[in-house]
């Protein structure tokens, strides 16, 4: 673990205050924050601006869930982020996603060809750093521009999350 969690002691109204928008009052600490918050507050001012723009992927996006979910458990077993995938797959399953669907993405596979679109595209921005046609037009049959646009900074926003939690050392809860 190279950047642990910020000790208690050190939670300042500016750390409370980076997750404010995220997390309740009651939450604003270490051990309801979580690792990943708890982390990320040792640097509020970015925290705090991450999270404005995280907490619209996870809860004002235009994706459906249970796409975004299968979109961030794709990008987190790509990425080999134990933390991400691991909070990710209560949200999966929340949002509609099976256990052999979740165990499925792993294997870059899925029974629906649409869900296999998504998987696809998640691989496609991994490698390349962009959609092909064929892709984006694949995923214009079922989504919308802006779906389509929040798929994309999805999978970008979680890949620089599992590039920090992966290089920070977050380690997942217990």
């Amino acid at each position: 673990m190279r950047l642990p969690p910020l000790p208690e002691k050190e939670w300042k109204a500016t750390t409370r205050s980076a997750l404010a928008g995220m997390l309740p009052k009651s939450r604003q600490n270490p051990q309801s924050a979580g690792n990943a918050l708890a982390t990320l507050v040792r640097h509020p001012d970015l925290t705090k601006a991450f999270l404005g723009f995280n907490i619209h992927l996870l809860f004002r996006s235009t994706l459906p869930p249970r796409l975004r979910e299968l979109a961030i458990l794709r990008v987190a077993h790509r990425l080999n982020c134990a933390y991400e995938w691991s909070h990710h797959v209560r949200g999966a399953i929340e949002a509609g996603l099976t256990r052999d669907e979740i165990e499925a993405v792993r294997r870059g596979e899925a029974a629906d060809e649409f869900d296999r679109v998504v998987l696809g595209a998640v691989d496609e921005l991994d490698e390349e750093a962009s959609l092909s046609d064929q892709t984006w037009a694949a995923l214009a049959t079922r989504l919308d521009e802006q779906q389509r646009m929040d798929l994309v900074f999805t999978v970008g926003c979680y890949g620089m999350l599992a590039m920090a939690f992966n290089t920070f050392g977050v380690e997942v809860e217990h």
